[in-house]
């Protein structure tokens, strides 16, 4: 796959912690390598739509030097058609993206943690500071490994696969 056709949703619950802040390190670490790509996120509640990001996602970017800058957001059924990857922050999204996915989507949508361990992100908002670093680490780790797939041999890419089945009910 080409990196010129690749765009990417980055997927929590409110879209005010994780996935703004992951949409911001993967389009930081992106642009450091020279690959263009479109990069977004969005929540699969609405409890944020409109709303800036946490202030702690945010003093967590500029202590690394990550610029962000969005407006939360939900998921639509456009986002299915619109991005070539939707990676959700945690297994309980993924459910809820595989459920909100239309039949014409053509979106790969998998754990962005599937990319390195299969970890999910934890959800920082109720803690301390330190969560988001964590989560900064995360998505920094996931972010070049997703890139590192991305920019690989096309015989050696799993990209667009999963090895893990989620039966949704």
């Amino acid at each position: 796959m080409s990196s010129q056709s690749t765009s990417v949703l980055i997927v929590c619950l409110g879209n005010i912690c994780r996935s703004p802040l992951g949409e911001a390190v993967l389009a930081h670490e992106a642009k450091q390598r020279g690959i263009d790509i479109k990069v977004d996120s969005a929540g699969t509640a609405a409890y944020h739509v409109g709303e800036d990001p946490d202030e702690r996602s945010v003093a967590t970017c500029k202590k690394y030097g990550v610029p962000i800058s969005h407006e939360a957001r939900k998921v639509s059924p456009d986002d299915f058609r619109n991005f070539t990857h939707i990676l959700a922050s945690d297994t309980m999204n993924l459910i809820n993206l595989e459920r909100m996915k239309p039949k014409d989507g053509t979106a790969i949508v998998r754990l962005w943690g599937s990319y390195e361990d299969d970890k999910p992100i934890e959800d920082p908002y109720y803690g301390g500071v330190a969560g988001f670093d964590d989560v900064y680490q995360q998505c920094l780790r996931y972010s070049r490994a997703f890139l590192d797939q991305l920019n690989a041999a096309p015989e050696k890419t799993n990209i667009g696969q999963s090895d893990h089945t989620y039966i949704i009910t």
